[in-house]
This record gives C-alpha cells, structure tokens and sequence, in this order.
C-alpha cells in the first residue's frame, strides 16, 4: 500500500511538472501566439492588443496558475480560432486513440507472454524467428507498416477499410473492421519487443535455483513454467509493456494520419500546424495522464505478483 501510495503522488508530481513545462513552451511567446491567430499582415498594435485581451502580457507563473485552477475543475481552456472548448474536442477524440491503444497493449501482453514463454523453453526456429522480427519491428516505424497493410488489406484484397473510424455504437461490425488495421500496424512492433522482454525474464528465471527444485520435486513443467517461472518474469516483463505506453500514442499519431482516424493524434497534428496553443496543450496533458495511468496499473500489477515490490 506504501509503495502504491509513493507511485501515485510521484505521478502527481510528474503530471504537475511536465504540464508546467509544456505551459511554459507553449505559452513563452505571448506576441508569437497572437501574430499566428491574427496572421502576418496585422499590425504591432494590433497583436499587442490581442496579447492583452488574452491575458498573454501576464507573468507565466500567474498563467499558469490560473490554467491550473481551471483545469483542475475540467476547464481546459478553449481554442484560440474556433471558441470550442478543449474538454469538448478531447471527448470525441480521447475515445479513438484509447481504442487502439488499449486493444494494442491487450493483444501485447497476451501474445508478447506466449511467444516469449515459447521462444524461451523451445528455442530453436522460434528463438531465431522471435529475434529478428524483434529488431525489425524496432527497425520498422508503425506507419510505414500501416501503409504497407493499407495496399494489402484494404487496396489489393479489400478485406478492410483504408481509412476512417466507425463507432461501436453505430456498427460493432464495422467498428472491428475499422480498427483492425490501425492496431495491428501497432501491435507488430510492440509484440516483438515485448516478447523478447519476456523471453530474456522466462530464461533468467529457468536457470534459478528454485526452478531446478521444484522440477527435482516431479512437478509438471507446464505447472512449474505456468505458476513458478511466469510469476518471477511478469515483473519486469510488465515493467517493459508499461514503458511502451508512451511509444504506442506516438505511433499511433501517426497510424492516425495514415488512416484518416479522428484521433488526438490527428488534433494535436492540426493544432499544431495552426498554433492552435489551447487545443495542444490539453492534448499533452491528457497523453501524460495516460501514460501515467498506465504505468500506475503496472506497478500495481507488479505488486500483486512480486511481494518484494510492495516494499519497495
């Protein structure tokens, strides 16, 4: 409960630090972010004026201060072009990119524990197979892999749609149809790393010593991999899996725009390109609450299979 009570005001205080920085670089250029709304033939004092009226001429500390009252009580601001506010665009976004990456990191953990379970105790063509595609999923970026799978599945055969998104709501069938493609453009890299973790964490834990007794003792070595080995390589093979969170919003920002997904990642891409400042910085915040959320769950994974790790 301890060490849960430690990672939770850790994450608070990574989520108030991060946020303060971002604040800091998005929001420095007071007279940057009014040119970029009012465009480069308003005059000086035109974007003086603007800086003004949005508050931008005062101290960063004090803006920040005030951003962080608002957003506490889910205020996020609005948008600097269009007057809709952040929390009301992120609600229709958050949902696509949590889509994807939620199924990814399910179908991760699930495929990357029985192909590294398998790699380990078989060896063998699996082994050397599991390896390779570890580095070329590494090599490989997510949206060269979306492309490739776009001409397959989608252009050549048809099996897929190439772009857009359907919610589940609307057709369950073609909500499956929809996001097929985007996550398994994120599930290949992010299995073949995955599984290796747990395939390096398996062989640690087949040659300890415990291992050897038990199997000394004539207990089934499905029961002794299944219960004993996995249980002592869960840890730091879910350690990895928590880590990749950040990696997969990344890819999947990108797997987005491929797909045409109405995505964060397509919002933070437009209003980025726009200086939409307000819209930006809400999507930062929210990546970073779940990233934090995620390795938050991890850690507590890790507690209930490692006991050594509540006391940390």
């Amino acid at each position: 409960m301890l060490s849960l009570l430690k990672s939770l005001l850790r994450s608070a205080a990574i989520l108030l630090l991060v946020s303060f920085a971002t604040f800091c670089l998005m929001f420095g250029n007071g007279t940057g972010i009014a040119r970029a709304i009012l465009g480069y033939q308003a005059t000086e004092a035109d974007v003086q004026r603007k800086v003004v009226n949005l508050g931008l001429d005062r101290p960063l500390f004090v803006q920040f201060g005030d951003w962080l009252v608002n957003a506490v009580t889910g205020n996020l601001g609005e948008s600097f072009f269009t007057g809709q506010t952040v929390t009301s665009a992120l609600s229709t976004r958050v949902p696509v990119t949590l889509t994807l990456v939620i199924l990814t990191l399910i179908l991760t953990l699930i495929l990357s524990v029985l192909l590294g379970v398998a790699a380990a105790v078989y060896g063998g063509w699996l082994d050397k197979v599991l390896q390779f595609v570890a580095v070329l999923g590494a090599a490989v970026p997510p949206f060269i892999i979306a492309i490739a799978l776009v001409f397959m599945f989608a252009i050549s055969i048809r099996l897929f749609p190439a772009t857009g998104y359907v919610s589940p709501d609307r057709s369950f069938s073609g909500w499956i149809l929809s996001v097929t493609l985007p996550v398994v453009a994120l599930l290949i890299g992010s299995v073949a790393s995955a599984a290796s973790q747990f395939r390096g964490a398996v062989l640690d834990a087949l040659s300890k010593d415990f291992v050897r007794t038990l199997r000394a003792r004539g207990l089934k070595e499905s029961h002794v991999i299944f219960r004993h080995v996995l249980r002592n390589a869960g840890g730091p093979g879910l350690t990895v899996l928590s880590l990749q969170t950040l990696g997969l919003l990344g890819g999947a920002i990108f797997v987005e725009q491929v797909m045409a997904l109405p995505g964060m990642g397509q919002m933070a891409n437009q209003s980025a390109q726009q200086g939409d400042v307000p819209m930006v910085m809400g999507t930062v915040v929210v990546t970073i609450i779940i990233v934090l959320s995620v390795n938050f769950l991890g850690d507590l994974a890790n507690s209930v299979l490692n006991p050594k790790a509540r006391t940390r």
